[in-house]
């Protein structure tokens, strides 16, 4: 147990050190967690959304890159870490919109059109959120995101596919129930290779093991049909200027996926890295900080010259 409390301590010292608070908000009742720094002002807030069994706490190796000037508001998607988990709760990605767009309405965050991050899932969601509320951003970062339809499979969804034909879902590479499990995990979404202790390991999964059910349950929802290809058929409606940034080495949404938006969106600039691989934010949060900064100063000063003509 020691050593959970190890992991859950530093999340906590990193925030505090970082200056992000913890805050929760109610719709109906339902409630969201959140971490927050800063304070609306004149720059667009920024709102990020987290992937697939992460929580929060994954933007904080890039928070520490970001200027302190901005507001950055970091949710827990529906199901993780502190926001509701509830078995009657729409987990589809339609469903998970429907909810970030309350989240966002209780907090008033839309106020004044942000910009949206969202890698993975969470890129999955930003885009389509995109796409269903335009006049709430003003602009979009999509971090190797999820829900684009691909001509070939990478070895990734080949062995996906696999698993659904035989119906095996406790065998999810991203769903890893042993420290082996665990370490193979990281390694496919990760192009830097870690040596990561077995005790580490072990506690890692044992951090995770209690949430795996709804893992399993939120997975097979977000491939089904109605929301494996959602970005896919919402992507030419994205009308906001947005940024696409890429891993070269993704294992597991396949690189080719940024010419896809970058065909579909007419605003949108692609930033590929080099030996990174899907964990973009882990990898490499001082250039992901770099270039979400570079690209809100771009976007965001050809709006104040507007003003001047």
């Amino acid at each position: 147990m020691e050593i959970l409390e190890i992991l859950a301590d530093y999340a906590g010292y990193w925030r505090r050190t970082l200056g992000m608070q913890v805050r929760y908000v109610r719709h109906e009742d339902y409630q969201f967690c959140y971490s927050f720094r800063g304070r609306p002002g004149h720059k667009p807030s920024i709102l990020m959304l987290h992937g697939f069994s992460a929580h929060k706490d994954m933007w904080l190796s890039m928070v520490k890159f970001l200027p302190k000037n901005l507001h950055l508001v970091c949710v827990d998607m529906p199901g993780h870490e502190g926001t509701t988990r509830s078995s009657l709760d729409d987990l589809s990605i339609d469903g998970q919109v429907k909810r970030i767009h309350q989240f966002v309405e209780c907090l008033k965050l839309n106020k004044k059109p942000f910009h949206l991050v969202g890698t993975s899932m969470g890129g999955h969601v930003a885009g389509v959120y995109a796409a269903h509320y335009p006049s709430d951003v003003c602009s979009l970062s999509l971090v190797c995101p999820a829900g684009l339809q691909y001509s070939t499979d990478n070895k990734f969804v080949q062995r996906l596919k696999e698993l659904q034909e035989s119906a095996a879902v406790e065998k999810i590479p991203l769903i890893p129930t042993t420290p082996k499990e665990m370490s193979e995990m990281l390694q496919l979404c990760s192009y830097v290779r870690f040596k990561v202790p077995q005790q580490i390991l072990q506690g890692l999964v044992d951090v995770r093991i209690p949430h795996n059910t709804f893992y399993r349950k939120l997975f097979l929802e977000i491939v089904s049909e109605k929301s494996r290809y959602s970005l896919h058929q919402n992507m030419d409606k994205i009308k906001v200027p947005t940024q696409i940034i890429w891993g070269k080495q993704d294992q597991v949404l396949d690189v080719s996926g940024a010419d896809m938006l970058a065909k579909s969106i007419a605003n949108s600039q692609v930033e590929l890295l080099e030996n990174c691989g899907h964990s973009v934010v882990m990898e490499r949060p001082r250039k992901t900080a770099k270039l979400l900064v570079d690209f809100l100063a771009s976007v965001h000063s050809t709006d104040n010259s507007k003003k001047l003509d």
